[in-house]
Protein backbone atom coordinates (compact mmCIF):
# COMPACT_ATOMS: atom_id res chain seq x y z
CA UNK A 1 0.00 0.00 0.00
CA UNK A 2 1.27 3.25 -1.03
CA UNK A 3 1.86 6.10 1.51
CA UNK A 4 -0.26 8.42 0.07
CA UNK A 5 -3.66 6.30 -0.45
CA UNK A 6 -5.03 6.94 3.12
CA UNK A 7 -4.07 10.73 3.18
CA UNK A 8 -6.11 10.91 -0.49
CA UNK A 9 -8.89 8.99 1.06
CA UNK A 10 -9.31 11.01 4.72
CA UNK A 11 -8.99 14.60 2.49
CA UNK A 12 -11.63 13.46 -0.06
CA UNK A 13 -13.80 12.23 3.37
CA UNK A 14 -13.40 15.51 5.20
CA UNK A 15 -13.88 17.77 2.15
CA UNK A 16 -16.57 15.86 0.88
CA UNK A 17 -18.10 15.76 3.61
CA UNK A 18 -17.82 19.87 4.24
CA UNK A 19 -18.95 20.43 0.67
CA UNK A 20 -22.02 18.45 1.54
CA UNK A 21 -22.86 20.00 4.62
CA UNK A 22 -22.84 23.23 2.87
CA UNK A 23 -24.71 22.34 -0.22
CA UNK A 24 -27.38 20.87 1.37
CA UNK A 25 -27.99 23.70 4.13
CA UNK A 26 -27.84 26.37 0.79
CA UNK A 27 -30.10 24.40 -1.22
CA UNK A 28 -32.11 22.24 0.46
CA UNK A 29 -31.77 19.57 -2.35
CA UNK A 30 -30.65 16.22 -1.34
CA UNK A 31 -29.08 15.51 -5.41
CA UNK A 32 -26.25 17.81 -5.53
CA UNK A 33 -24.76 15.61 -2.05
CA UNK A 34 -25.92 12.48 -4.31
CA UNK A 35 -23.77 14.27 -6.96
CA UNK A 36 -20.96 14.90 -4.42
CA UNK A 37 -20.90 11.32 -2.75
CA UNK A 38 -20.86 9.46 -6.16
CA UNK A 39 -17.87 12.09 -7.38
CA UNK A 40 -16.12 11.25 -3.88
CA UNK A 41 -16.59 7.09 -4.56
CA UNK A 42 -15.02 7.84 -7.87
CA UNK A 43 -11.65 9.30 -6.63
CA UNK A 44 -11.69 6.60 -3.64
CA UNK A 45 -12.34 3.66 -6.73
CA UNK A 46 -9.86 4.95 -9.08
CA UNK A 47 -7.44 5.74 -6.12
CA UNK A 48 -7.70 2.26 -4.57
CA UNK A 49 -6.66 0.45 -8.33
CA UNK A 50 -3.57 2.62 -8.81
CA UNK A 51 -2.63 1.72 -5.27
CA UNK A 52 -3.85 -1.59 -5.31
CA UNK A 53 -2.50 -3.00 -8.70
CA UNK A 54 0.11 -0.22 -8.83
CA UNK A 55 -0.63 1.35 -12.25
CA UNK A 56 2.03 3.23 -14.08
CA UNK A 57 0.45 6.34 -16.63
CA UNK A 58 -0.74 3.60 -19.29
CA UNK A 59 -3.56 1.66 -16.97
CA UNK A 60 -4.06 4.74 -15.05
CA UNK A 61 -5.27 7.01 -18.74
CA UNK A 62 -6.98 3.53 -20.06
CA UNK A 63 -8.74 2.95 -16.55
CA UNK A 64 -10.09 6.22 -16.72
CA UNK A 65 -11.23 6.49 -19.71
CA UNK A 66 -13.22 3.49 -19.70
CA UNK A 67 -14.63 4.50 -16.47
CA UNK A 68 -15.92 7.94 -17.89
CA UNK A 69 -17.17 5.61 -20.97
CA UNK A 70 -18.95 3.22 -18.76
CA UNK A 71 -20.35 6.55 -16.64
CA UNK A 72 -21.45 8.32 -19.59
CA UNK A 73 -23.54 5.54 -21.58
CA UNK A 74 -24.52 4.68 -17.84
CA UNK A 75 -26.02 8.08 -17.31
CA UNK A 76 -27.79 8.33 -21.04
CA UNK A 77 -29.64 4.63 -20.59
CA UNK A 78 -30.33 6.33 -17.18
CA UNK A 79 -31.83 9.71 -18.93
CA UNK A 80 -34.19 7.50 -21.92
CA UNK A 81 -35.61 5.31 -19.18
CA UNK A 82 -36.35 8.57 -16.47
CA UNK A 83 -37.32 10.62 -19.65
CA UNK A 84 -39.85 8.03 -20.97
CA UNK A 85 -41.75 7.67 -17.24
CA UNK A 86 -42.02 11.55 -17.13
CA UNK A 87 -42.56 13.29 -13.96
CA UNK A 88 -45.14 12.23 -11.40
CA UNK A 89 -45.90 16.31 -10.79
CA UNK A 90 -46.85 16.98 -14.44
CA UNK A 91 -50.03 14.87 -14.22
CA UNK A 92 -50.96 16.53 -10.87
CA UNK A 93 -52.99 19.96 -13.11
Amino acid sequence: MAYWYPLMGWAVFWIGLIVAIVLFSSYKKIYSVFYLVSVSLYIFTVGFMIDVFKFGKGPILTTLVFSALLFMVLGYYFSVIFSRQGHPRQYEK
